[in-house]
């Protein structure tokens, strides 16, 4: 697969949580991706982050588990070993940034798909400036 948007904790956890400030917004990009048959991508560290975000709500982190195992719009992208190298190689050469190992290796996956865009809220999708940012 060399297609389709990066799923990040950030928008999962906006779109499956009204109290979220960027709840509609998540909502309203979800269905015009949806429209167009986006799929989106998503790692194991991604859904970890997001499970983890509803680790006090039964029923939504529940439904993150649903969505990942059977919601025909997400790909769940194994990471490979040598995608996490890079992401440490990463990490070492961006110091002067912020962003943490869970979206350096997203960063990986998405140059290893040919993935160009992400959904998320998470302003270090900007930092590295090699991908559009929807939402």
């Amino acid at each position: 697969m060399t297609s389709g948007v990066l799923l990040d904790a950030s928008f999962w956890i906006s779109l499956r949580d009204p109290r979220q400030p960027w709840h509609a917004r998540a909502r309203s990009a979800t269905q015009d991706l949806l429209q167009h048959r986006t799929r989106f991508v998503f790692t194991t560290l991604i859904l970890a982050e997001t499970h983890a975000h509803f680790s006090r709500s039964p029923v939504i982190r529940q439904q993150v588990l649903d969505d990942a195992q059977r919601n025909p719009a997400l790909h769940w992208e194994p990471v490979a070993p040598a995608d996490e190298s890079e992401a440490i190689q990463l990490l070492r050469q961006y110091r002067d940034k912020s962003f943490s190992l869970c979206d350096a290796v997203s960063f990986i996956v998405m140059r290893r798909l040919g993935i160009r865009q992400a959904a998320t809220f998470d302003e270090h999708f900007r930092q590295l400036g090699e991908f559009e940012v929807i939402a």
